[in-house]
């Protein structure tokens, strides 16, 4: 029986490695709901207990239902009927079945509405095992951010009337953001939605590219104010699907042929505000695609896990030139660049769900009130630090995980030749699937814009100073050297981007984020390679392609090694490239690239 927590053993070391007993005590506000519901931990020991006891649960579930399902959902896709209803593959409806009797479609959402009040952490360990079984299965269970935003800023009515029924799994949401002139320049939405004598609200309009929105209830970004353009003249409503909400068109995709992507219109839809007027963009959006690329991120880890492990399964089961071709060195040293990569979008990942779940922790302590001023004062300082933090690493992890999987997907194939190139291996199916994660929710480039901001204004240099000061293990001084080195180098590209200006720290803000992930998974790695949790893995013995047992301790000094000296040198030609001053994407562009078509 295939468990796609138990078999993981990276993830079940993360997580005992990460200090879950303080994410719990803030998860859970002192352990003060045991008195409101039965089932809320009354101490940090019971909530892990909880949360690898649901992990383990998803795992087995993702390993044995959903995984068995996913060629054929694939292959199936989603029916438009004429009535303009939408009936999902039948192995999605299934798994969605099977996961709301497991009393997961709520995860994250209170105790008071059913939900099991996990930290954004855990939900991201759910998720990945969820997108390894079936990425699309991912685009409708880790939607569960839309009832979030909900919780967060919407009136008592509202979330009586939509969280229960979103924690029993009886209803599905959507996002409804995205128009067919307003991609990724959200500030261009022109959906309307305008009241009536009473003070009614109503949608009109169409929106495009909507995941799920054939779902039961829909968070829409609409212009409440006709005389503001921007993004101070938006609102965010939510409303039923219902009479005068039509699905025009299923998308017919490259990939993900599971989750259905939908154009609506809204023929004066009834709804309702979320939260106050104008604030729909800067607030409650911003927060909903926050989680959503906390989500993404997750869904790449899932999807390049599944592709590497066929990946590594037929290098050491193909036999070429009287060997198995994990035995050649150019097949051998992609196979552990794949598995290296991924782990490092895992650490990086899992660090920015710490921070998340940090900064909701302390904003829920200073919501409830501190009496202590030096409490509070070192609250609200707490509060400042890891919003910048979480305001970069939230971008990063979205962009370096998704550009990962589509990395290790495409290796995946070349590792198995033309069998990879063939429905025969699920290869083709992982590569398409990963195709869209560097698209949606805001592209690699875009989550590179929002990034390069943290490190060009100063949030990166003051973790990474947090990061050195921790204490690590005496055989990795040298490689602690090679990050402050690295450190220096970037600080001097930064400085070198300031005052070049805004444009050409746009131009060069992928080295500059690529540089800045790289020291910080480096440091990650050498905390990882400090733990003191004791598991066992087996490694292959390359001499006699027997297994030796040694510790994660020892494994992840491994990786850490190799991971940092790589990425010392392409640091270095990065600060060089940076540095150079060389502005002729500016200058030369029509020149290089000749006139368009259209010009021509």
């Amino acid at each position: 029986m295939a468990n796609f927590y138990r078999d993981n053993e990276d993830i079940r070391f993360l997580l005992d490695h990460m200090n879950l007993a303080d994410i719990a005590e803030l998860q859970e506000e002192g352990f003060r709901f045991t008195k409101d519901a039965d089932y809320a931990p009354a101490d940090a020991k019971e909530a892990i207990q909880n949360y690898k006891m649901v992990l383990d649960a998803v795992g087995q579930l993702s390993g044995d239902f959903i995984d068995p399902r996913s060629e054929e959902i694939d292959q199936e896709g989603n029916t438009l009927h004429p009535d303009g209803s939408v009936c999902y593959a039948k192995g999605i409806a299934e798994s969605l079945d099977a996961l709301a009797k497991a009393d997961v479609m709520g995860a994250t959402l209170p105790h008071r509405f059913g939900g099991l009040n996990f930290p954004n952490l855990i939900y991201t360990a759910a998720t990945e095992m969820v997108s390894r079984a079936d990425a699309p299965l991912m685009n409708i269970f880790g939607l569960q951010g839309i009832a979030e935003t909900i919780n967060a800023f919407a009136s008592e009515e509202i979330k009586q009337k939509y969280l229960p029924p979103f924690s029993a799994g009886t209803v599905t949401g959507a996002m409804v953001l995205t128009e067919p002139d307003a991609g990724s320049d959200l500030q261009a939405c022109k959906v309307r939605a305008f009241q009536d004598d009473d003070g009614n609200w109503y949608l009109h309009g169409v929106k495009r590219f909507i995941t799920n929105g054939c779902g039961e209830v829909l968070l829409v970004m609409a212009r409440s104010e006709p005389d503001r353009s921007g993004g101070l003249g938006l609102s965010l409503f939510v409303c039923d699907r219902g009479p005068t909400v039509h699905v025009r068109r299923l998308e017919d995709k490259l990939g993900i042929h599971g989750s259905p992507t939908c154009e609506l219109f809204f023929d004066n839809t009834p709804c309702e505000l979320i939260g106050e007027r104008q604030r729909g963009l800067v607030t409650y959006v911003m927060a909903l695609m926050n989680g959503a690329r906390i989500g993404i991120a997750a869904q790449s880890m899932g999807i390049a896990e599944a592709t590497y492990r066929v990946a590594r399964d037929y290098a050491a089961s193909r036999e070429q030139f009287g060997m198995p071709i994990e035995k050649l060195p150019a097949v051998r040293d992609m196979v552990i660049e794949m598995k290296i990569a991924i782990e490092a979008g895992r650490a990086l990942l899992y660090e920015t769900c710490r921070a998340v779940d940090t900064e909701v922790g302390v904003l829920k302590k200073m919501e409830h009130g501190v009496e202590d001023k030096a409490e509070a004062k070192e609250l609200k300082n707490l509060s400042r630090k890891y919003k910048r933090l979480t305001a970069m690493l939230t971008p990063m992890s979205k962009y370096y995980c998704s550009e990962m999987c589509n990395s290790v997907a495409y290796d995946a194939i070349q590792v198995l030749g033309g069998s990879g190139y063939m429905k025969d291996y699920p290869c083709e199916r992982y590569a398409r699937d990963a195709r869209i994660t560097t698209i949606y929710e805001g592209t690699s480039q875009l989550q590179v814009v929002a990034a390069v901001r943290g490190v060009c204004g100063g949030t990166a240099e003051k973790y990474l100073v947090d990061l050195a000061e921790k204490e690590y293990d005496g055989g990795l001084e040298n490689l602690l050297g090679i990050l402050a080195q690295g450190t220096e180098q970037l600080l001097k590209a930064v400085a070198f981007v300031k005052n070049a200006g805004v444009d050409y720290m746009d131009l060069y803000g992928r080295d500059l984020v690529d540089i800045a992930i790289e020291l910080i998974v480096g440091y990650l790695f050498c905390d990882q390679a400090s733990t003191k949790v004791d598991m066992q893995t087996a490694l292959a013995d390359g001499a006699d392609n027997g297994q030796k047992m040694i510790s994660m301790k020892e494994r992840k000094a491994l990786i850490t090694r190799r991971f940092i000296t790589k990425n010392a040198s392409k640091i270095t030609a990065r600060v060089e490239r940076i540095c150079s001053g060389d502005k002729s994407t500016f200058r030369e562009y029509e020149a290089l690239v000749g006139p368009s078509l259209q010009e021509a």
